[in-house]
């Protein structure tokens, strides 16, 4: 049951952090988030690749305000959109 709950919460905060990226595309805030949807798609990418990976990003920094009990850092998450589709942790290894 507690596996069952689990999945339940991530389809949700996936769905959250979705429908988070889709605002920020719709509003044009931040710039960078329709720019990097636009490069994305030139590339090749589906909107739903694009979506997750913009989410996986904006998840990243999530965590790392709430570890570090800090605001948000939008202007790491501007540069962190700007480099997928590598992601942030693959940028933190190189």
């Amino acid at each position: 049951m507690t596996e069952h709950d689990d999945t339940d919460d991530e389809a949700f905060a996936e769905a959250t952090l979705i429908q988070a990226i889709e605002n920020q595309l719709e509003t044009g805030n931040p710039p960078a988030a329709q720019a990097v949807y636009n490069k994305l798609t030139l590339v090749g990418y589906a909107r739903e690749e694009i979506l997750e990976l913009m989410a996986l990003v904006l998840a990243h920094e999530i965590d790392a305000m709430l570890d570090a009990d800090r605001p948000f850092d939008s202007a790491w998450y501007e540069q962190a959109l700007r480099a997928l589709p590598e992601l942030p942790e693959q940028a933190e290894d190189d």
